[in-house]
Order: C-alpha cells, then sequence, then structure tokens
C-alpha cells in the first residue's frame, strides 16, 4: 500500500523533492517553501513568522497583536498588515508553517521520524512530535478560527498515519484506524487534558505510545515490516 493508492492525489515521499507542494483538499500549504516568492520578500515573512510563533509561546495567542509582531520582527506594523492580512491571517500562517515542518520531518527527515525508521517507531514518534507543540497549536488554532479536522493538513496527516498503520499490519481499516488514533492528537482534547484534567504532557505522550504499541500487539508477534 502506498501514499498513491491511499490518496491518489498525493505523491509518494520519495518522489518529493523540496519546494514541491504537497496537493490534495484545497491543500495550499507546500511542504517546503517554494521559490516563485521573491527572496527578501520570503526573508520577511520568515522573519515575521518566527516573531510571532515566539510571541505565542511566551504569551499566548490572546496577547499577540500585530503591533508586537512588527515590533518583535524590527518592522513597520503596515508590513504586518501586507503580508498577512490580519491577526487571524498571521495565525492561519502560523499553522501552515508549523504543519510545514512537521511534514518535512516525517517524509524527509531523520530517524524516528523520517522514513529512515521501521514502522511502528516512526509511527509513535509522530504522535510525540505532535504532541510536543501542541499547546502552541492550540492557542494558533482557536485564534485563527480554524478547525483542526478535515483540512488539508489533516488529510496528509491521516495518509501518512493510515500508511504506517498498513505497513504494522494493523487490524481492521487503515483509514478509519487513522480517524481514530488522530483523535487523540486533536489541540483542544489535549489541552483539556493538560489545562483542566491537570496532566503532564510527558504522560500524555506516554499514552500515544501505549496506544499504538496495544494497537499493533493485536497483529500477533510479526517483526515490523521493512520499509
Amino acid at each position: 500500500m502506498s501514499y498513491n493508492t491511499l490518496r491518489p492525489d498525493i505523491p509518494p515521499p520519495d518522489s518529493l523533492h523540496p519546494g514541491a507542494a504537497l496537493p490534495g483538499a484545497g491543500c495550499t500549504v507546500p511542504l517546503v517553501a517554494g521559490h516563485t516568492e521573491r527572496s527578501d520578500a520570503a526573508r520577511n515573512r520568515q522573519l515575521l513568522l518566527d516573531a510571532a510563533e515566539e510571541l505565542v509561546d511566551e504569551l499566548g495567542a490572546d496577547e499577540v497583536t500585530m503591533d508586537a509582531v512588527a515590533k518583535r520582527a524590527g518592522v513597520g506594523k503596515g508590513t504586518v498588515f501586507r503580508r498577512f492580512g490580519s491577526r487571524a491571517g498571521l495565525m492561519q500562517a502560523l499553522l501552515d508553517h508549523s504543519e510545514q515542518k512537521l511534514q518535512t520531518a516525517y517524509i524527509f527527515g531523520p530517524p524516528p521520524l523520517g522514513p529512515d525508521a521501521p514502522p511502528l517507531q516512526r509511527l509513535i514518534a509522530f504522535g510525540r512530535a505532535r504532541l510536543d507543540g501542541i499547546e502552541v497549536e492550540g492557542e494558533m488554532r482557536r485564534a485563527a478560527d480554524a478547525t483542526g479536522r478535515f483540512n488539508a493538513p489533516y488529510t496528509v496527516s491521516k495518509t501518512h498515519v493510515s500508511l504506517l498503520l498498513r505497513q504494522l499490519g494493523a487490524p481492521g481499516d487503515p483509514v478509519l484506524l487513522a480517524d481514530t488514533l488522530l483523535a487523540n492528537l486533536e489541540a483542544g482534547l489535549v489541552l483539556y487534558q493538560i489545562r483542566v484534567l491537570g496532566y503532564p504532557p510527558d504522560r500524555i505522550a506516554d499514552h500515544w505510545e501505549t496506544v499504538v504499541r496495544a494497537l499493533v500487539a493485536t497483529r500477533g508477534d510479526r517483526p515490523d515490516p521493512v520499509e
């Protein structure tokens, strides 16, 4: 089973290259930033995104203003508005930026997240990587008023998880099972577990690994397939 079989409109990882855009479901999030943008404009955009990401991490999304981002990045406020249009547009761009980094890591990156590791290690690493930035992601998603389900980045993550599940020989329908697993990583739920129920992030990440290992254990004692 390949990425093409699960989603015919998404190319397999080994056919992608830096600068390629990942299509599907109206996806506008390139896997790695393309080369059509002027180098100075791309540099300014990256500077603004880095500044905004730092502020969200430090203050929470509600406290991040366009003025604050401009000041942190060392540019005029008008530059931020021309770039992103609005505060919600800035937060959506941050979400896209975060998703690009994760996609690059699991398609091109080193193990255990990248393709040179066995599927079980990759699936566990994927959940841990998603959870590692969940508080910042949750703040940005709420501020952007963007749903975490059924959008293009979710579809890409679901394709990745489905493929790993099939490689592992997990029981049941791998596409439906991917939805079940990814529900555990939904930002709103995880933030509730952390902030209301008081679970430390490490315990939630350990729970992800427990769930994945328990699921795979139902297939018997076969060794991990070689990718």
